[in-house]
């Protein structure tokens, strides 16, 4: 999946300032969304946990981002993580771009091991890149239609998930 005319690659150091204004932008709407977003992608570079970072780029401008990091199951399975914060322009959505970052940042998971994936957000959005709603996988206080997950291999993952508390991050 791809939009025409992005292209997408690896954060560079000099994205960062650009990173953090596209997640503020994309986020100051968002229903579903605190104002921290890019707090934690800052809060995960720094504590060495983005393990995926990729910028959308339009007209050598930074129009989205993806991001992944490592997450713990309960029950032990290693090797999974969560996707998020995906953020995009507000200017430029609804053009393929966050679809383009999700398939991107799931193949760089998928092509490096991983076991598997979760992502907190909208079944309408994710189901469509093979992400379901799974009852052994669980994330406190969210609905469990909302908490999802793609199995890369033929393990079966089981517990309750956590995040690195750079999750917790805050003004």
């Amino acid at each position: 999946m791809s939009a025409p005319g992005i292209r997408i690659r690896p954060e560079s150091l000099s994205d960062v300032p650009a990173i953090s204004r596209v997640t503020a932008a994309a986020f100051r709407t968002a229903s579903n969304a605190s104002p921290t977003e890019e707090l934690i992608i800052g809060a995960l570079r720094k504590a060495g946990k983005l393990t995926v970072s990729r910028v959308a780029i339009h007209d050598d401008e930074v129009v989205g981002h993806v991001a992944a990091s490592p997450v713990t199951l309960s029950a032990g399975a290693g090797s999974w993580y969560g996707l998020g914060p995906v953020s995009v322009l507000p200017s430029h959505q609804r053009r393929g771009i966050g679809s383009a970052l999700v398939m991107d940042a799931l193949l760089a998971l998928s092509g490096s091991g991983a076991a598997g994936c979760v992502v907190l957000g909208s079944p309408l959005f994710y189901e469509r890149f093979g992400f379901k709603a799974n009852d052994a996988l669980t994330l406190p206080g969210v609905p469990p239609e909302n908490f999802l997950a793609v199995a890369f291999d033929s393990s079966s993952a089981r517990g309750t998930v956590s995040y690195h508390q750079a999750f917790q991050a805050r003004n």
